[in-house]
């Protein structure tokens, strides 16, 4: 992929169950509707916020006679519980929805997830579309099928593996975004930099200014990089059973940090930020990444800030962390960084070292 190509990719997302185009670029959105399988009566998940920005442009694109019913989710993780899935499901049923029917998840990761698991249990499944409208949603969770609801005790908890039959990633939804979200969004990037790509890594650390103007051709390099990225890994691994855990570099502690700051004070790219430089120190500890390439990364995850401070003990974020999804037969799986561009997925990290790591990173906090 080069930098300079035209404005319009399709990325081919290949797995053993599934098989779907992830559509990247500028002018997405007024051709929407042409571009949609035929089916049923379609649907719209959406949130107030982002409908209000977005939906004189996206029914544009439909005929009058074929305009879509909308349904809303507020926005915030406080809403992303089963209580909602159940009740969008009833006022779909209410309009007539039937398997026939095509749902289109159109907003960020919650709307993403959300959406796709009422799909994939809705009339024990139905085809959705994903449009997603942030930057952290097109570059990681619009791609790879998972979809899903969090707990009380933690986030994603319920869930299951839905793909869509493609993915519409409109570039120019991004020049609404506050500053603050696209941040977030570039987070979950250096990540994919660091654990598989890097020279996407190279990119980021060299033109920071660039993407953080949003310049359109630096934004479209980082968000096609991305997918490529995620597209490849969960081709081999679809189901998370091996290679696909790299993806979760920084989210150990990063899910950790959502759930004892109950989802109000951090955004994921955020919380994920600060779980990367939790790993960053153990795989420092470890000698798994040179300080060296260490240094650049944390460097790097800092150009992109400010990463808001939060409150929290080293011995809090690891019991949320032991609730971890990840985790099997009660053994931890954690993801340290092997240099840039390269990750691997350990079962052996202590609680001495993790909460060595864990008192690292609340250092940094409290300087932020």
């Amino acid at each position: 992929m080069r930098y300079d190509e035209k404005s319009v990719r399709t990325i081919q997302v290949t797995t053993e169950s599934a098989q779907y185009p992830v559509i990247a670029g500028s002018g997405i959105l007024p051709t929407l509707y042409r571009r949609l399988p035929k089916r049923g009566r379609i649907f719209v998940l959406t949130s107030p916020e982002i409908w209000s920005l977005w939906s004189e442009r996206f029914l544009a694109s439909f005929p009058a006679q074929e305009r879509p019913l909308v349904l809303f989710l507020p926005a915030g993780e406080q809403y992303k519980r089963m209580a909602q899935v159940e009740r969008l499901a009833a006022e779909m049923a209410a309009a007539g929805a039937d398997r026939s029917s095509l749902l289109i998840a159109f907003g960020g990761g919650i709307i993403g997830d959300m959406g796709g698991f009422l799909a994939a249990i809705y009339m024990r499944g139905i085809d959705y579309i994903q449009m997603p409208s942030t930057l952290l949603a097109q570059v990681d969770s619009s791609v790879g099928g998972k979809t899903g609801a969090n707990l009380a005790v933690g986030k994603n908890l319920i869930g299951s593996f839905h793909h869509p039959l493609a993915v519409f990633a409109d570039i120019d939804l991004l020049q609404t975004l506050p500053d603050r979200e696209l941040r977030a969004g570039l987070f979950e990037s250096i990540k994919a930099g660091v654990i598989r790509d890097p020279r996407l890594f190279r990119f980021m650390e060299r033109d920071a200014a660039k993407i953080l103007s949003r310049d359109s051709k630096a934004l479209e390099y980082v968000v096609t990089a991305s997918i490529r990225m995620k597209a490849d890994v969960v081709g081999i691994d679809e189901r998370e059973n091996g290679l696909r855990m790299i993806l979760n570099f920084g989210h150990t502690v990063g899910h950790a940090i959502e759930a004892v700051t109950h989802y109000r004070k951090l955004l994921h790219g955020e919380a994920v930020a600060w779980g990367m430089l939790a790993a960053l120190q153990l795989g420092r500890m470890r000698g798994t990444i040179s300080s060296a390439h260490a240094d650049r990364v944390e460097h790097t995850i800092f150009a992109y800030g400010p990463l808001p401070p939060f409150r929290a003990t080293a011995e809090k974020l690891i019991e949320a962390a032991s609730r971890d999804k990840k985790n099997r037969a009660g053994v931890r799986r954690f993801v340290l960084p092997k240099g840039i561009g390269e990750a691997e997925v350990v079962e052996n990290v202590t609680d001495t070292e993790l909460i060595a790591a864990i008192d690292w990173m609340l250092a940094r906090v409290r300087e932020a």
